[in-house]
């Protein structure tokens, strides 16, 4: 069996309060995006992980697959067998577009399927959340407004089928934990939850990021990639989570010219 997890866009991004238990409250807009990675589970005589494509760093029980399987097989050891778990990682990894909590929430459904679990959507939200804070939105796929840590999710009504999307993902790490400790915790200048009812032409003067300023002040190149995006026609363009991640959305058939002197990988998404 097969799936094809996809990753996000963060619309603003609003870091509101640090929390007695160490971690920021904050407030966005999560949009799915037509990026993806493979997953594939087989049967096999014992649990492993193949991963291809993007080398990922780190120890196979780091992995958020190998995660979300220890997981539900630690629920359900008579029904979760062993299998051959296949991971083509397509996906930048550390750019601020969820794609390791999207493989660890599509690993949730995967296996609930083909081992018939019969666990519900809402019981999920709940197990992708011990994996990590955006692997919740990942379980319904579908645009929301996201505050408290970014697990608590509103549906809304947001569609930018109309629109394509141009996405920079830079060679440049943005440790987020870093970045949470230069932001000072503030009121959300908008209300998330109303991005879906202005005009994306107006969201380049009402919708911003908290991470954006001081993360372009230690990478310049990121800012420049943005005003690149403006510069080449981009409705709005903003950073994706802490970034590294620089997005900008198009009338269909518009894409800017991207020069700069760091490695980079592009994507065009005519359809989102």
């Amino acid at each position: 069996m097969i799936r094809f997890p996809n990753c996000k866009i963060n619309i603003g991004l609003y870091v509101t309060n640090v929390r007695s238990d160490g971690y920021h409250d904050i407030e966005t807009v999560f949009y799915p995006v037509p990026l993806r990675d493979g997953l594939e589970i087989v049967p096999a005589g014992k649990t492993e992980l193949q991963l291809y494509g993007r080398q990922m760093p780190g120890e196979q029980n780091t992995n958020l697959v190998w995660k979300a399987y220890e997981l539900l097989q630690g629920l359900y050891p008579d029904k979760v067998k062993p299998v051959a778990i296949h991971l083509l990682k397509n996906i930048p990894m550390g750019a601020g577009m969820g794609g390791g909590s999207a493989d660890g929430a599509f690993m949730l459904q995967l296996l609930t399927d083909y081992f018939e679990l019969g666990v519900s959507n809402k019981e999920l939200e709940g197990l992708a959340l011990q994996l990590g804070s955006d692997c919740p939105f990942f379980i319904n796929n579908k645009p929301a407004y996201a505050r408290g840590r970014g697990e608590v999710l509103e549906p809304i009504e947001l569609d930018l089928s109309a629109y394509s999307i141009q996405l920079v993902c830079p060679n440049v790490h943005v440790s987020t934990a870093d970045a949470f400790k230069t932001i000072t915790p503030k009121a959300a200048p908008i209300n998330s939850k109303e991005i879906a009812m202005i005009p994306v032409r107006e969201w380049k003067d009402r919708i911003s990021n908290d991470f954006e300023k001081p993360v372009f002040a230690k990478h310049p190149e990121l800012k420049e990639i943005k005003e690149q995006l403006y510069a080449g026609g981009a409705l709005y363009a903003a950073m994706s989570g802490s970034g590294s991640t620089v997005y900008g959305v198009f009338e269909k058939g518009v894409r800017a010219e991207i020069n700069t002197v760091i490695s980079l990988d592009e994507y065009y998404l005519d359809s989102i």
